[in-house]
Parts: structure tokens; sequence; C-alpha cells
């Protein structure tokens, strides 16, 4: 068709029209611009574990951008952050930068500013979200592996330090023993874990002065119908015990603060070492953590079931201890069964030495409360989505997840991560080198050794520096290192 104006004659119109492009290829397009903007294809391998909706919220537009540092972006740098042995901001940092020259595109600054503003944008509610939503994943794989058909929650309570900063100071203070200046702030958490899967299902955040009993009272809700609440001694309250059986949960953890009660005083003789015993209420005090109304509601006695077991392997710390229960079918629930269960408790001791020193959260990084929280949040994310590679690991080969090692699994994801984020790299081989990595870590089998002794004990000897005793200011080392003592400045 000619042009029919004076201007430009001779030209068509067929030759200056552009042919307009489908939505098929819009959308390849797209998806082409945000895989190259893209910092991880971690997403590709959790993408049936961790929910990318949570992530890609944007209803209160503080990523409303398509940036480097977007919201998918920062979470799986985090993400990336906490996985790395050196989990420090420089190190994921030079990391953006290989993957960006790897495809070809503008490197970023070696500053760490963009990348640490960035971070303190993505919400807690998100991090704490995403949290909720792998710790339900789990659960919904449990299945065959759970105690008699029955969720155990194992609990318990550990402590994390932190940067010595005025900030953290104020939320999380040092203990009184420490001069000022000398020491860092403590926070106290108390976790409440899957005794079947090891999923982290909810924790809570206190300081020195926290004890464990309120922390897991804030934790109630995460307990159903038909639970059982698995713990130590410190957990032993007729207070806690009466409320969570009130909710249709049971109780197994070792007497505490009560002596143990006789055969001639017991309701019933279920068995060797078995009794059926009653508790009464105690007395309210002025120091108790639950109100006069609370105490008043509880009901005037409990009825109990009391196992005596004993140790007979060499090396353990006490040669018997008393379990109580509220599981009185001595039929479906022998008193070796419980015996066994709490000998399974020791877990929750794993669970946390996973996380505190394999993933190296026992000293956290970050210098304020806001980014203290976002970084244990984090931890505990990495931390079930670790579980969840063992847990689809053991699948196949039909084993336990116990027996898979953790930190053969956490290496495994380290090493494999470059190789999912190759430029051009497509689904197909992303699926391909995620079956190696699941082969890969199936193949570390833990050694069953029962009865071993470990003995709690360090055997290297630390270095002879001498202590911190003064605030820095006042602080001189002396000429020999083998001394303790600092002279004044």
């Amino acid at each position: 068709m000619k042009n029919p104006t004076l201007l430009l004659p001779g030209f068509h119109f067929q030759t200056l029209r552009r042919k307009p492009r489908t939505e098929r290829q819009k959308l390849a397009e797209e998806m082409e611009r945000i895989s190259n903007h893209s910092l991880s294809k971690l997403s590709e391998v959790f993408s049936t574990f961790i929910r990318l909706p949570n992530v890609s919220d944007t209803s209160n537009r503080t990523f409303t951008r398509r940036r480097l540092f977007s919201r998918e972006n920062i979470f799986w740098a985090f993400f990336s952050q906490i996985l790395n042995a050196d989990n420090g901001c420089r190190e994921i940092t030079r990391k953006i930068q290989a993957q960006m020259a790897a495809k070809g595109l503008a490197i970023p600054s070696s500053s760490t500013s963009a990348y640490c503003q960035a971070r303190a944008k993505l919400e807690e509610r998100v991090l704490s979200d995403v949290l909720q939503t792998t710790g339900e994943q789990l659960q919904a794989q449990a299945g065959d592996l759970r105690w008699k058909q029955r969720r155990v929650i194992v609990v318990d309570g550990t402590g994390v330090s932190m940067p010595d900063t005025s900030a953290n100071q104020g939320v999380w203070p040092q203990p009184n023993s420490q001069k000022t200046g000398c020491g860092f702030p403590q926070a106290r958490i108390c976790a409440c874990f899957c005794l079947a899967t090891g999923a982290l299902l909810s924790y809570r955040l206190g300081n020195k002065k926290s004890h464990e009993l309120p922390l897991l009272q804030d934790q109630w809700s995460v307990f159903e119908d038909k639970d059982i609440m698995l713990a130590d001694k410190g957990f032993c309250s007729y207070f806690d015990i009466s409320n969570l059986k009130d909710r249709g949960v049971d109780s197994v953890h070792t007497l505490a603060r009560r002596k143990p009660v006789n055969a001639q005083d017991a309701l019933a003789v279920l068995g060797e070492d078995d009794l059926l015993v009653r508790w009464t209420k105690p007395v309210r005090s002025t120091f108790s953590r639950y109100s006069q109304e609370d105490s008043e509601a509880l009901p005037d006695e409990l009825v109990l079931r009391q196992i005596k077991v004993t140790v007979g392997t060499p090396g353990f710390r006490s040669s018997h201890f008393y379990l109580m229960t509220t599981l009185l079918d001595a039929e479906k629930y022998t008193a070796a069964d419980l015996a066994d269960l709490y000998f399974q408790r020791w877990d929750v001791e794993l669970f946390f030495r996973d996380i505190k020193t394999t993933m190296d959260m026992d000293v956290l990084k970050c210098r304020s409360p806001k980014m203290v929280k976002k970084e244990i949040l984090m931890h505990f994310i990495v931390y079930n989505a670790m579980r969840f590679l063992m847990l689809e690991s053991a699948k196949q080969k039909n084993i336990s997840p116990r027996k898979i090692s953790f930190k053969a699994s956490l290496q495994a994801l380290r090493q494999w991560e470059p190789e999912y984020s190759r430029p051009s790299i497509d689904a197909k081989e992303i699926r391909r080198l995620i079956e190696q990595m699941y082969n890969a870590i199936v193949d570390t089998i833990l050694p069953e050794r029962p009865h071993r002794s470990e003995p709690r004990c360090v055997k290297r000897r630390p270095k002879t520096f001498q202590l911190m005793t003064k605030p820095r200011h006042e602080m001189k080392e002396t000429f020999h290192r083998g001394r303790n003592t600092a002279k004044r400045a």
C-alpha cells in the first residue's frame, strides 16, 4: 500500500509497521528478564516447599519495583548467606558480583550498604509466615514416622549471643556477673520441634530473665488434640500439665521439685516401678507466673503415672530417674515404650546443635534487635529447608531420615547451589541436578552407635590469651600471654 500523503512518498506502511508480539512472546521475554536478575536458583530447589507468594507479596509497596534487590532476590540472598560457611554480608556481596558477571550484566558495587538496606526492608511478618509454612509442609510428610500414630512435640530451650551494641544490650542484657564492656548480650530461645521430622514448629525469644515455662505458654497454640509434649524436668509444672491436658495434649517429662511417691501411697500399681499417683494442687506464691484466678481454675488434684527408669548402661550420668506422664493406659503405652520415647528426647539437643553449631547461629552477626530477630528467623527457615531435603532424600531409599547426616546434607546443598545458578541452565537440567543431589545426600548414612559414651568436655585447649576483665579503653595487654591479669592504663 502506497503512502497517500505528500510526506515521504514511496514508503510503504508494511515496511514501517512493527509486527505485534504475541502474549506468549511477551511472557517469555519477561521470564528471561526476571531470570537474568535472579540471584539464586534455590527457589527451584524449594519451589514446592517454600511458598513464593509469601515472599513476593507487594501489598505494603515496600518492594514495588523490579530491581536487583527485589523481595524475592533479597530473601534468597539472605537464605544463601545463612547457608554459606562464611555467613557475612561481604561474602554474599561477592557472590552476587560473580553471578552478575557470569550473566554478562553490570556488576554491582562491592559495598554491602545496598544489600543491608534491602535486607532491613524484608518484613519480619513475611519471614514468620514462611517459617510457619515450612513447619506445616514438614508435618504433612510425617506419616508413619509418628510415635504410635500420635505427633510428639519435643520442647527445650537454649541461648545465643550477639554483638555488643547498646541496642542489643537494651533488649538482651548481659549477665550481671560480667563487667560492663566485657560481656555480650544473651538471648534465650524456647522452641517446639516435631520429634518425627525434626521440624521447628514455633519458638519464642526472651532475655536472661525469661524462664522457659512462660515462653512455652506463649506457644500453646501449636499443640493440637492428641499431641504429646516431651520435655525434661525444667518443664515439669502442675499448671502446664493441667492446661495442656484440658486441650487434649498429654505430657511426658521427668520428675522435678516433688518427691517420688512410694508404692504404698500410690493409687494403683500398674507394674514393676509403674505407679498411678495423685498430685495435689500447689499453693500459689507471689513468685508464681500465673494469677490467682488461674490458680483457682486449676483442679485440686491430678492423676498421673510415675515410672522409675533404671539406667544400666555405663557412662550415663544418672543411674535412675522418674518419668511423669498423663498417658495412663499401661497396656497401650508400656513403661518400656515410654522410657524409649524419653530416650529419644535427646534428639532435641541434636536439633539445636545442628542450628547453633553446624549452621553457626551460636553467635549472631546483626547489630540491631530488629535484624537479630530476622537473622534468627532465617536460620530456622534454612534449618527446616534442610529437614525437607533430608526427608525427600530418605524417600529415595525408603529409610528413616534420622539416619541421614544433617551436616552432610548442608554441605551437599552448599556445593550444588553454584551449579543451579549457571547461566542458561534450563528447568530439565535443574531437576536432574536435584535428583543427583538427593542421591548424594542419602549416601551419607550415620553409623549406629548405641550407648556410646559422649562426655561433655573439650579436648582441644584454648589459646593462652588473657581474658578481657576491663572495658576496651581501659584494658592493657600484659607482656606474658600466659597471665590472666592486666595492668591498669
